[in-house]
């Protein structure tokens, strides 16, 4: 009797670490989102999240035209972890809406030529559970973008 309590006691135990191992997995958004809210409070930001869970602040909103998902863009941007270590900028880059991360997509939509926004970017509007380059799995990331002008 004492064993088969053991063997279900150990059974439980094991089947409890796979249940929680799957959850941490299906919770990367509120993890995300725990991540956001505390780099928003320690750095005193004041802006809102979009119903993706991209938080942003539109710091200048620029014209009253906004780009597409079809727009071509130039823009000027400094990207870094939420510890504030830049791992990409760049002064002045063209390209197309629908060929970067889905965090940049829904953001630059928000402002007009000459505007810019503050992005904080949840990992699954990001480069998800693969990272990329210097850029963890799971990792939220954080841009300063300055939309100079699109076309469409």
């Amino acid at each position: 009797m004492i064993k088969g309590r053991f063997v279900t006691t150990i059974s439980i135990i094991l089947l409890s670490v796979v249940i929680l191992s799957c959850k941490k997995d299906s919770n990367q958004s509120e993890i995300d989102h725990g991540l956001i809210e505390a780099y928003v409070i320690k750095k005193q930001l004041d802006g809102q999240y979009t119903s993706s869970g991209l938080y942003y602040v539109i710091v200048e909103p620029g014209d009253s035209d906004h780009p597409t998902l079809n727009s071509q863009v130039n823009v000027s941007y400094t990207g870094y972890s939420l510890e504030d270590v830049v791992f990409d900028e760049n002064n002045s880059i063209t390209f197309g809406l629908y060929q970067v991360i889905a965090g940049w997509q829904e953001g630059l939509q928000l402002i007009g030529e000459g505007g810019s926004i503050k992005l904080i970017i949840p990992s699954g509007l990001a480069y998800g559970s693969n990272g990329s380059g210097s850029i963890g799995p799971n990792e939220v990331i954080a841009f300063d973008v300055t939309l100079h002008y699109f076309t469409d």
